[in-house]
């Protein structure tokens, strides 16, 4: 039997999501590693260094809590907040003006110690100035409008749209969070076509 911890095994809910349109689903408070910066994803050197540092670290910690504690875990796939001054920029794409929060996902006995020591051993052996912005970060989004979106990440806007437009109004609800997004899919090895992207909006009650 496989011991390893795995948070889309664990969470399926969460982590694993089939539904096609947008369904409520309550999230646990989780833990993270993750790391900010800012600008469009395919093009700002800065988001792929934030992606390199953030591996390293979350492999680095793996590797030390399997040998230390005899405990390991599967690394989690990579997610993202995304949000903008200006929420206008968000939804028309206009990524130059995007800020992002990237996360990986940890189980609840990493610390932060062993976040720390796990970024002095990475800093070490791969010298990414970038893992010194990665950090330890707890979410807490609770109730959560979630829905699997299948194709090309630029093809996400009509779902938003109906999300904001359609969904919310509808059921009393409105934003209680950032957009969170969850990359099931290896981009450099999937077709656009055949993307797996678990689309998140934390939400509350709405006044009406």
């Amino acid at each position: 039997m496989d011991t390893k911890y795995d948070v889309k095994r664990e969470l399926k809910q969460c982590y694993s999501a089939k539904n096609t349109d947008w369904e409520l689903v309550d999230v646990p408070e989780l833990r993270f590693l993750a790391i900010d910066g800012h600008g469009d994803p395919n093009t700002t050197a800065a988001y792929r260094h934030a992606v390199e540092a953030l591996y390293t670290v979350a492999y680095t910690a793996k590797f030390a809590s399997k040998g230390d504690l005899g405990k390991d875990f599967v690394v989690g796939p990579l997610e993202g907040l995304w949000w903008a001054d200006d929420m206008d920029d968000f939804l028309a794409r206009r990524k130059d003006n995007w800020q992002w929060r990237l996360l990986i996902h940890v189980p609840d006995w990493i610390t932060g110690g062993m976040v720390e020591d796990a970024k002095h051993t990475a800093l070490d052996k791969k010298k990414y100035a970038a893992i010194a912005d990665v950090r330890p970060e707890t979410l807490r989004e609770g109730r959560c409008a979630q829905v699997l979106h299948l194709g090309p990440y630029d093809d996400e806007t009509p779902m938003l749209t109906r999300l904001h437009r359609d969904y919310l109004p509808a059921n009393n609800l409105r934003e209680a969070g950032l957009h969170h997004e969850i990359y099931l899919s290896d981009p450099r090895r999937t077709d656009p076509a055949k993307l797996r992207t678990i689309l998140r909006q934390p939400v509350e009650a709405g006044s009406g």
